[in-house]
């Protein structure tokens, strides 16, 4: 199957995103009310894990590269979601990443399908 895509451009946002989930999650731990960010911790780091291997599956032209950005873009707006609820800078700057994220992530990604 030929993908013409810019990958590169894709695989940036995903990037962008895990960096910005790893850094709400850490400035999440450190907030006086962390009991109150938990599912933020938890969303920031599964899209974190996700969108990493995202980008790692289209550097490597997996068959697998652009189904797999299905489960990209859905944890990416579960986090955008989640993070939107918090005022914080870091919340709301990693929100606007996965928002971006997802929107790549839908523009490429493929059906799941099994032969």
């Amino acid at each position: 199957m030929e993908h013409n895509h810019n990958h590169q451009a894709l695989i940036q946002k995903l990037l962008d995103c895990v960096l910005a989930c790893e850094h709400c999650a850490t400035a999440c731990l450190g907030e006086e009310e962390v009991k109150y960010m938990v599912n933020c911790i938890v969303l920031d780091r599964d899209c974190a894990d996700i969108c990493n291997i995202g980008a790692r599956l289209l550097q490597r032209d997996s068959i697998i590269a652009h189904q797999y950005l299905v489960l990209c873009e859905e944890i990416c707006r579960l986090c955008a979601t989640e993070c939107a609820k918090h005022d914080m800078e870091h919340c709301q700057a990693c929100a606007e990443a996965c928002r971006q994220c997802a929107e790549a992530c839908h523009a490429h990604h493929e059906p799941i399908t099994q032969d």
